[in-house]
């Protein structure tokens, strides 16, 4: 079990009803400064639904601690702003919590997550090879760019490109690689 001092991730998926976007958005309006304003909340992003694709909105909430995202979560204003809501849509909403850099491990028809010893040694297995080649390739871009040589700077500028990727282009295509092992 996660410690509950862990930062905490939730994804809030709602399918809103056709017709029905425009009431929905005004509804996030009113929800996101409130969820902002709680406790240990630290981010909000939203992926809005493809228009003739999809009609999922999904909210990530990222919170300092566990507890902190179920005080949240069972807050009475934030289930009176669902109450709000639940017309709009086309079924109940689904909440998945992931604690610390789980969401990089996500198994689409569950919402739990590996092992911790499977997670570091996926992790340390994508981000090795990353670390050895990355600073062959930016350092020297850096150089021609006229950014004199700096270890901070390059150090914070290599973590931020090598994040970037794990996040969104690495971690998603190695975790579908050795999926049968991380799930096993």
């Amino acid at each position: 079990m996660p410690n509950r001092n862990d930062g905490a991730t939730l994804v809030i998926t709602h399918r809103v009803l056709p017709g029905r976007e425009r009431e929905y958005e005004a509804w996030l309006e009113e929800i996101r400064p409130v969820s902002k304003s709680s406790a240990g909340h630290m981010d909000w992003q939203l992926v809005r639904p493809v228009p003739g694709v999809t009609s999922t909105y999904s909210a990530i909430l990222r919170f300092d601690s566990r507890s902190n995202m179920d005080n949240w979560l069972s807050s009475e204003t934030r289930k009176q702003l669902i109450e709000k809501v639940r017309p709009l849509l086309v079924d109940n909403e689904n909440l998945q919590v992931r604690s610390g850099l789980d969401f990089l491990f996500s198994d689409s028809g569950s919402a739990r997550a590996p092992l911790r010893w499977k997670q570091f040694l996926a992790t340390w297995a994508a981000l090795y090879p990353l670390s050895l080649t990355l600073p062959l390739v930016i350092l020297p871009v850096l150089r021609k760019c006229g950014l004199p040589p700096s270890r901070p700077l390059d150090i914070f500028l290599l973590n931020g490109v090598t994040v970037a990727l794990m996040v969104y282009w690495v971690m998603p295509r190695f975790t579908k690689l050795v999926h049968r092992w991380l799930f096993k």
